[in-house]
């Protein structure tokens, strides 16, 4: 045998065996799904999912655009920074009112093998503590919902 062959046998025996040994589990972007049941839930307020800050940078943009349709040489240059200043302190008023916090429950659930997990979401009313759920998801985006 020639020593290219016996460098490509040698190659997929170790491709096999360390395949072999490979420890299972979710792929990556795959969703994991468990069996539970509800021990306890409590009602809790969540942080709203808007993005802070957004409103600011929204506003001054389109303070920017309407400030450079104004005027012209030093005139337009003081109305862009004007309409900017403006823009982002309205857009940022607008974006406190949809900071509010949000009704939610923590959901605590026993699964098969006996652990507990507790899921914070928005109120989900179909559910009730003794119930049969599934946790869909893991890490922040996991969520209890009914079997």
């Amino acid at each position: 045998m020639s020593a290219i062959a016996k460098v490509v046998v040698a190659t997929l025996v170790s491709v096999f065996l360390l395949a072999g040994c490979a420890a299972p589990g979710t792929p990556p972007g795959a969703m994991a799904i468990r069996q539970a049941t509800i021990e306890q839930i409590t009602p809790v307020q969540l942080q709203s999912s808007h993005h802070s800050g957004i409103g600011a940078v929204v506003g001054g943009a389109v303070g920017l655009g309407v400030g450079s349709l104004i005027g012209g040489g030093t005139g337009r240059d003081v109305a862009m920074i004007l309409g900017t200043v403006g823009g982002a302190v309205a857009g940022n008023e607008v974006q406190k009112r949809y900071d509010q916090p949000v009704a939610g429950q923590q959901v605590i659930v026993r699964t098969a093998s006996g652990v507990l997990v507790s899921v914070s979401q928005p109120v989900n009313p179909n559910l009730r503590v003794g119930q049969r759920v599934y946790i869909e998801g893991n890490g922040e985006g996991a969520r209890v919902i009914p079997q």
